[in-house]
């Protein structure tokens, strides 16, 4: 009975090495990120907060709070704090109140950008390559916001002084900036080419979110 007893716990320190949830086997120190460390793992955190903002977000103006309650899911995983699916409605509620504000400024300056890009490619207005290249640039700049806001909210903090940040936060790491816009472009590529991708690729841009800030502070 000892001998099992010995195996359960050998097997269950091997797992606790791995995934960084316990101590190390050769006294080293855990990892930083220890829910990173478990691939599987972390690949299934992403394909479920994918479809918890899917399901949040389906009403387009609720999809800022979806995606803020999805980062802040994902960054209590990474970090190995308690990730019960609990804390995200709780962070969906605290965050509806101003994130549905947010979600109707950003659809409705969607829908006009859009409407541009549209209308330039329609030949109706003089000058339409400018239009549209304004257009989409001004669809990255929302993307951006969007993304950059969402990553920064939390319910201390709250939603107005999170787009106050947003300027300060992209001119600190302009090649993060860069990577948010090539993670709402990927979004929109994968989804346009086959939509169910929709589920993955929003939980792979709630984890971009959580990284790409990482980064910049691990490179200091």
């Amino acid at each position: 009975m000892s001998i099992v007893t010995s195996r359960r716990e050998q097997k269950a320190a091997v797992r606790a090495d791995r995934d960084g949830s316990g101590p190390t086997l050769d006294g080293g120190e855990a990892p930083r990120f220890p829910g990173a460390a478990a691939k599987f793992a972390l690949f299934g955190e992403v394909l479920m907060v994918g479809l918890l903002v899917a399901l949040v977000g389906v009403v387009v103006i609720t999809l800022p709070a979806a995606l803020a309650a999805g980062i802040r899911h994902m960054r209590r995983f990474i970090a190995g704090d308690d990730s019960a699916v609990a804390h995200f409605w709780t962070d969906v509620r605290a965050a509806l109140p101003g994130g549905t504000v947010v979600g109707v400024v950003s659809a409705l300056v969607t829908a006009v950008l859009l409407l541009d890009v549209d209308l330039a490619r329609s030949g109706f207005l003089p000058g339409g390559v400018v239009v549209e290249v304004v257009g989409w640039v001004g669809l990255a700049a929302v993307s951006l916001t969007l993304l950059t806001v969402t990553g920064l909210w939390t319910p201390q903090l709250g939603w107005r002084r999170a787009v106050r940040a947003v300027p300060r936060a992209i001119a600190a790491d302009v090649a993060g900036a860069a990577y948010l816009v090539a993670t709402a472009v990927f979004v929109v590529v994968v989804t346009w080419a086959l939509p169910p991708l929709l589920l993955p690729a929003l939980g792979l841009a709630a984890l971009a979110a959580v990284a790409i800030p990482e980064r910049r502070r691990r490179t200091r």
